[in-house]
């Protein structure tokens, strides 16, 4: 069973940068591919970025290509999110997650999940 545990969020203006951390407990991390995905008020839980289990391969959806990296380290058990850029469209909760595959990451599926970390954009 492995616990996730987002942090980093908060207020930003916009054009700003937040860098988001997620550290995992209790199981195998290095296996899993991992991902982050967020949800706005009124809108579903969609993919922001996919890693996959090396850091080797990557995911981004199209809304935050060029502006958003993922990054693992799995000596530390951590995955991070660089958000540079940021805009008002980018306010929502962030949440971080894990395996089974790349494939159900990208199409919103994870086995574990974080509960989550706000971010919020001023314009």
């Amino acid at each position: 069973q492995v616990q996730l545990v987002e942090s980093g969020g908060g207020l930003v203006q916009a054009g700003g940068s937040l860098r988001l951390s997620c550290a995992a407990s209790g199981g195998s991390f290095s296996i899993y591919p991992m991902g982050w995905f967020r949800q706005a008020p009124g809108k579903e839980r969609g993919v922001v970025a996919a890693i996959g289990w090396s850091g080797s391969s990557t995911f981004y959806a199209d809304s935050v290509k060029g502006r958003f990296t993922i990054s693992r380290e799995n000596a530390k058990n951590m995955m991070y999110l660089q958000m540079n850029s940021l805009k008002p469209e980018d306010t929502a909760v962030y949440y971080c997650a894990a395996g089974p595959t790349s494939d159900t990451l990208r199409v919103g599926r994870a086995t574990y999940w974080g509960q989550g970390t706000q971010v919020t954009v001023s314009s």
